[in-house]
């Protein structure tokens, strides 16, 4: 995938060993692949269709559910939560 743009769309583990990602909507799912990706929250947005004030509220969501404070802890999470991939 080296070269091409990442997107919120691309897949994250589904592993049986990340059960956190089973607590997750199919919107947060798609906001953690994003975060996952390097993405801003804008990039997050127009990539799903969405305010970029809805991808902060799945953010806060995110941080809530995954138990971390900060975006940079929620892309570490998703990296965890992803090695299986």
């Amino acid at each position: 995938m080296e070269g091409t743009r990442p997107t919120a769309c691309q897949p994250l583990s589904t592993s049986a060993e990340a059960p956190s990602l089973a607590r997750l909507t199919p919107t947060q799912m798609k906001v953690l692949r994003g975060v996952h990706s390097g993405m801003l929250n804008k990039q997050i947005a127009f990539d799903l269709g969405i305010a970029e004030a809805t991808v902060k509220a799945h953010m806060t969501a995110l941080m809530r559910k995954l138990n971390v404070r900060n975006r940079t802890q929620v892309a570490i999470a998703a990296q965890a939560l992803s090695l299986h991939a």
